[in-house]
């Protein structure tokens, strides 16, 4: 399993926890940011593949902000794709 720890930037979140196991998202941790919102998008991530995860998250914005935690999580895996 690999334990990626993400800094966001641009938003609200602090950090972003995230497990991995063959592709499979395992556990999303956002610490900060709107509660019900990164709850339910950890939520709804699990079991889903690092894929399909970026090409729904990536470029959400957030009100007027150029980014929003799902896209920064979506960067964080990105990140761990081409590590």
């Amino acid at each position: 399993m690999d334990h990626i720890e993400y800094t966001p930037q641009g938003v609200c979140s602090r950090k972003i926890d995230i497990d991995v196991e063959d592709g499979i998202i395992t556990k999303v941790k956002f610490s900060g940011g709107c509660a019900g919102n990164t709850q339910g998008v950890a939520s709804l991530l699990v079991g889903m593949t690092v894929d399909d995860a970026i090409e729904r998250l990536s470029g959400i914005r957030c009100g007027f902000k150029s980014t929003s935690c799902p896209d920064q999580l979506s960067k964080a895996l990105l990140k761990y794709k081409g590590k």
